[in-house]
């Protein structure tokens, strides 16, 4: 075998092990709060695959601790998961840094706030802290939300770097252009801008009809977005909100994050 042939046996072993290794945690992605419970033979005919290898898939997440059997023949995520939650709370930069703030900044204005990072072509929610007059159906950690709706996603959005932003376009122009963003690129790159130029983006009613939401967003010395920092509240029970005072709370947070990231990457 010539040696080019042998690099490319070996290109295509690496790829097809990589395929295997995506196959197998596409498992984790099917345990949902709707179906948190699956058994074996729904897994493999969801995953469409041999049973062979739909039971080395389960076995090999099982033994690593990523799935549990609840009973016999069913599986339901598993307590490994719980042990690198509790990993992340205590080591992420983002986390460690916004100790003390969300808390804070509910104390000065009264409403929830939650700490947000970009994650996939969504942003999830990675801390909060709740004011006694939350909304209902409060975007909570562990959660999802799109890229395109809502202030704490969009603000990051306007601060991704320009390539990641090129990328995304293309995929999701039809979302861009009903989330009111831009019916063409230049538009959409436009009405981030915007959104760059205040430092802040106030919505309303985007998830919870009469529900306002300010973010403000967590950046690198890059000045390019790790996070978001958001707060919410109800018109209806809280008509005495200031909403430039929320803004600039807001502002102040994500700045104090951003200062704390800064400080601690030099340090390090």
């Amino acid at each position: 075998m010539s040696e080019r042939d042998s690099q490319a046996g070996g290109a295509a072993e690496a790829s097809d092990s990589a395929g295997s290794l995506s196959r197998m945690l596409n498992v984790l992605d099917l345990f949902t709060e709707v179906t948190p419970v699956w058994s074996t033979a729904d897994l493999i005919e969801a995953l469409e695959t041999s049973r062979s290898t739909g039971y080395r898939y389960i076995k090999t997440l099982h033994d690593a601790g990523l799935l549990t059997a609840v009973r016999n023949g069913y599986y339901s995520l598993g307590p490994r998961i719980i042990e690198m939650d509790l990993q992340i709370r205590q080591t992420d930069p983002l986390l460690l840094a916004s100790h003390g703030v969300l808390e804070e900044l509910v104390d000065k204005i009264g409403h929830s706030a939650t700490l947000c990072t970009a994650f996939r072509d969504s942003v999830l929610c990675i801390g909060e802290y709740r004011a006694p007059t939350s909304p209902e159906n409060r975007f909570s950690r562990g959660q999802r939300r799109p890229w395109f709706q809502g202030a704490v996603s969009k603000v990051i959005l306007a601060y991704l770097p320009h390539h990641r932003l090129k990328a995304i376009y293309p995929r999701h122009s039809r979302e861009i252009e009903e989330a009111g963003l831009g019916s063409t690129w230049s538009e959409f790159r436009k009405s981030l801008g915007e959104i760059k130029k205040d430092g802040y983006l106030l919505t309303m009613g985007e998830f919870n009809p009469g529900v306002y939401g300010v973010a403000a967003p967590v950046l690198t010395d890059q000045k390019t977005a790790l996070g978001s920092v958001g707060v919410a509240w109800d018109e209806k029970v809280r008509r005495d909100v200031d909403v430039q005072q929320a803004a600039l709370a807001v502002q102040q947070a994500a700045a104090t994050i951003s200062n704390r990231l800064m400080e601690n990457q030099h340090r390090s």
